[in-house]
C-alpha cells in the first residue's frame, strides 16, 4: 500500500435501499476487514478497521430508506474502492479528493458520473475535464426573464381548482372511472407546478 495514499469524501449525498448496507458489510468481509455495526432507530453504524484506524460509516434512516451522513478521510485503497462502487451503484453525489505525493485531484461526482475534475498543484490548478452542461448560461438568462414560467402557474392554479371540483362532483357521485380520470389529471397538473416552482 502507497503510504502517502489518502483519499477525503465531501458532501456526500448518497441514498441507499437496506439491501446495499448489507451488500457493502459482505463485500467488506470478503476484502477480510474487520467491522461490526450496529443499529438504531435513526441510524445504522458500520466501524470498519483499516489497520490503527477506525472508519465510522454513518447511514441515517429515512422512512424505509438511509442515507449516508458525513465527511470522510480514508487512507486504504481497498475501502476507497468500495466506498466509490457505492457512490456509482447508487447513483449519488460526492467531492473526492485524491492526495498524493503533494498533489490534489478533485473530483465533482453528480449521479455517480464524474462531471468536473481538477488537478491541484501548490497553487497551481487546472481544469483536466469539465463535462458540457445541458443548458448554457443564456438559456438559463432567457428562462428567468421569461414571464412564461408565471403566466403558466397562473394559469395551472386555476385548472387545479376546477379540477379539484370536478374530482369532488365524482366522489359525490360514486363515479369511480372520473375519479381515476380526474386524480390521473390532478396528478400530471400538480407535477407541471412542481416543475414551474424549481
Amino acid at each position: 500500500m502507497n503510504k502517502s495514499y489518502e483519499v477525503e469524501y465531501c458532501n456526500l449525498e448518497l441514498r441507499f435501499e437496506r439491501r446495499q448496507i448489507q451488500n457493502l458489510i459482505r463485500d467488506l468481509i470478503q476484502e477480510g476487514y474487520s467491522l461490526y455495526w450496529s443499529e438504531t432507530e435513526g441510524q445504522f453504524l458500520v466501524s470498519i478497521r483499516t489497520g490503527r484506524k477506525l472508519v465510522k460509516l454513518q447511514f441515517h434512516r429515512m422512512n424505509t430508506r438511509y442515507k449516508i451522513v458525513g465527511d470522510y478521510v480514508i487512507k486504504d485503497e481497498k475501502l476507497s474502492e468500495l466506498l466509490e462502487k457505492l457512490i456509482n451503484d447508487t447513483r449519488g453525489h460526492a467531492v473526492v479528493k485524491r492526495i498524493k505525493d503533494r498533489q490534489i485531484v478533485i473530483e465533482n461526482i453528480m449521479f455517480g458520473e464524474i462531471i468536473r475534475l481538477v488537478e491541484v498543484s501548490g497553487m497551481e490548478h487546472r481544469i483536466i475535464y469539465q463535462k458540457k452542461p445541458f443548458v448554457t448560461i443564456e438559456e438559463m438568462i432567457k428562462a428567468f426573464q421569461s414571464k412564461r414560467a408565471e403566466e403558466r402557474a397562473a394559469v395551472l392554479r386555476f385548472e387545479l381548482d376546477y379540477e379539484l371540483l370536478v374530482l369532488h362532483e365524482a366522489l359525490e357521485a360514486h363515479n369511480e372511472e372520473a375519479v381515476a380520470e380526474s386524480k390521473e389529471r390532478l396528478v400530471a397538473l400538480r407535477s407541471e407546478m412542481l416543475q414551474l416552482e424549481l
